[in-house]
């Protein structure tokens, strides 16, 4: 199957928001009630007897499962399977006067993301042929927080895990799976002007990972907070190169190599 890649130079420092209504033609998107809410991506020229790789999509807070309605066409129209739950609700959506929904660092948030990510990987997998050896979770802002600590709680489960403008999760144990993590891949996105997730905190992040032996790639961009196409083209370059690089070649023992 040919990979294809659709990505946008930036004419200007000041990159296009996606959330600011970058339009792009969608391949198909449906979303569904079904057990919880949640969007399902079909790629254009769907192939059944091809073992798609699946993006598993966390949404930034006060978004929704949506938002991959914008993201998809962005990083790929043809190259993958995608689905995304929607967030928890956000205890100020009382005051709001409207429901918002996200992901808090909270035990009960981090187990329900938890749940909601394997459920909508199993209904991902039983409405479209997905390989099982290439899941990719992915997420913006607190919900790339919220994909760093379920992919490392569970790297076993995950070919890769991306977070777009998401700060590394602290306290409640994020390294309790290390030794399986190290064999995780890792990309980190940041905005250059970002004031929820400044430089410093990006070098603090990245000597904590690097000190935990992870492995980490780290693209940075001249915005601010927003998700900019040319984060979600560095998704779709990245994933292929997961995909597409060959396997380690095992260590000979010493009687091999006599």
């Amino acid at each position: 199957m040919a990979w294809t890649r659709h990505s946008a130079e930036p004419h200007s420092s000041a990159a296009p928001s996606v959330e600011s209504g970058f339009q792009v033609n969608l391949a198909s998107v449906s979303i569904e009630e079904s057990d919880f809410p949640h969007a399902l991506f079909a790629p254009m020229h769907y192939t059944p007897g091809y073992a798609y790789p699946l993006i598993v999509w966390l949404h930034g807070r006060g978004s929704d499962e949506r938002q991959l309605q914008r993201v998809m066409p962005l990083v790929s129209m043809q190259n993958y399977v995608a689905a995304a739950p929607r967030g928890l609700k956000m205890p100020d959506a009382a005051e709001t006067g409207r429901p918002r929904y996200g992901w808090l660092q909270t035990e009960e948030h981090i187990q329900r993301a938890g749940q909601r990510v394997f459920d909508v990987i199993g209904l991902a997998g039983r409405k479209f042929h997905v390989s099982p050896q290439r899941v990719f979770l992915a997420g913006f802002d607190a919900g790339g927080t919220m994909a760093m600590r379920i992919a490392l709680g569970h790297p076993q489960r995950f070919a890769g895990v991306l977070s777009l403008c998401g700060a590394f999760p602290s306290g409640r144990t994020p390294f309790c799976n290390l030794v399986a993590a190290r064999r995780l891949a890792i990309f980190l996105a940041t905005g250059r002007g970002s004031l929820q997730y400044p430089a410093e905190q990006v070098c603090d992040d990245l000597r904590l990972l690097h000190t935990a032996g992870l492995s980490v790639t780290l693209r940075q961009h001249p915005c601010g907070d927003e998700l900019t196409p040319q984060m979600l083209a560095d998704v779709d370059r990245w994933i292929i190169e997961q995909i597409t690089a060959p396997p380690p070649v095992p260590a000979k023992s010493n009687a091999e190599s006599l």
